[in-house]
């Protein structure tokens, strides 16, 4: 029984780091890489895959991420699926395990295996649907329209009003770096 991993949100400079993990419990048509799917189909495959799946979503803060590093907050949401989802074996999308012992890793595993293209669906849905959440409390930022990554307009938005509590501030960015106190 194969473990699929992948995260969403790990490029952003706004919301949460998402990491999923997805046991698959019958075949699910139509699954592929989560950025390859409209928001649509997403959705649609998101409602088969939690109801067809053991899965368990790590949720990481950006005050986290300042704080600890994202590499350490990769390592730790990795063990944790490891430790709450049993498997035979698991495998993470991308080219590293971050260190975590009994985590395969494979490039573009997300467009590949069915188990890892679930995770990468749960998880940018997730984040997705946090995002829309946070663009609700903070409308200034216009998170709907660039989903937290660092866009033109974001970064307008930004150095008008200033960090908020759901940014990275870690995330250095040179349009930033002249314009506001880090």
């Amino acid at each position: 029984m194969l473990c699929g991993i992948d995260e969403a949100g790990r490029g952003p400079i706004a919301g949460d780091l998402v990491i999923a993990g997805c046991i698959l419990h019958s075949k699910i048509e139509g699954l592929a890489d989560s950025k390859k799917l409209t928001p649509k189909r997403r959705e649609e495959l998101y409602e088969q895959i939690i109801s067809q799946s053991s899965y368990h979503i790590v949720k990481i803060p950006p005050n986290v991420i300042d704080t600890n590093g994202i590499s350490l907050c990769m390592k730790r949401a990795l063990l944790e699926i490891k430790s709450t989802l049993v498997a035979s074996s698991y495998l993470f999308d991308g080219n590293t395990n971050f260190g975590v012992i009994g985590i395969e890793t494979m490039i573009k595993a997300d467009g590949k295996v069915a188990e890892v293209s679930a995770a990468s669906i749960i998880a940018k849905v997730t984040h997705d649907r946090d995002i829309l959440d946070l663009d609700l409390l903070y409308p200034h930022y216009d998170l709907a329209k660039h989903k937290g990554y660092a866009t033109a307009l974001h970064i307008e938005r930004i150095k008008e009003y200033g960090y908020s509590p759901i940014h990275r501030k870690s995330f250095r960015l040179k349009a930033l770096m002249p314009t506001l106190d880090l």
